[in-house]
């Protein structure tokens, strides 16, 4: 994610809402997976289709499994990919690859990294008011970081999946991250302290959100 330190942090607001929802409808129907294979080996080649299906299969295969099992399985996957930034792998300062582009590079930043587990948790029936993408400031790092905040109950400690640890903490054993705000496709949060967070509004607020959720439309793989 990129060095902000030195830089007025800037919360980016999203309108999200009706977007999302299209989004969570066209995951739970039936893709084409081969159609979609196909598709991502020709943009990105044949690797990316290997990764595609064997994303697809984790899919398929975990529907039945508690979700701590989903975590797992979803966290394993995704911190196999690299970690590039976004000036050097999109030539922008801050852009939010959506699942297809992640997996057909292999690569991206944090948020990439988020995002992929954060829709295909989704995609495996997690509850969306369990989850929630969480910016906070990685202290060794001295940066801005965002990882995927996993809440059993409302006021769980959340468990913590992040491509700089690959191991899934409770978010008091992370004393390297300090939490800032977190959202999903419903709220956004302000966090005091670990594990807690005070809401503070809708997601539909946030910015970047809009512009990732019209392009990560997958109605053209639905059989």
């Amino acid at each position: 994610m990129k060095h902000w330190v030195g830089k007025r942090f800037k919360i980016h607001y999203f309108i999200l809402l009706t977007a999302l929802g299209v989004l969570c409808a066209s995951a739970v129907e039936q893709l084409n997976v081969a159609k979609l294979v196909s598709k991502m080996q020709s943009q990105y080649g044949e690797d990316a289709g290997k990764r595609t299906q064997a994303w697809r299969n984790i899919i398929e295969q975990q529907q039945q499994a508690t979700d701590q099992q989903k975590l797992q399985s979803v966290n394993r996957f995704f911190n196999l990919f690299e970690f590039v930034d976004d000036i050097k792998l999109w030539k922008q300062e801050d852009y939010w690859a959506t699942p297809l582009e992640f997996i057909g590079h292999r690569a991206g930043d944090c948020e990439d990294f988020t995002i992929a587990k954060y829709f295909t948790l989704l995609e495996l029936g997690v509850d969306i008011n369990k989850l929630r993408l969480t910016y906070v400031k990685a202290v060794k790092l001295n940066q801005f970081h965002m990882v995927l905040a996993y809440y059993e109950t409302p006021k769980s400690m959340p468990l913590i999946l992040d491509n700089l640890d690959g191991e899934i903490k409770p978010a008091v054993k992370r004393r390297d991250l300090v939490p800032i705000f977190s959202f999903n496709g419903q709220q956004l949060w302000l966090n005091k302290q670990k594990g807690k967070g005070q809401l503070v509004g809708s997601s539909e607020r946030l910015d970047h959100w809009d512009n990732l959720s019209k392009r990560y439309q997958l109605a053209e793989f639905k059989q």
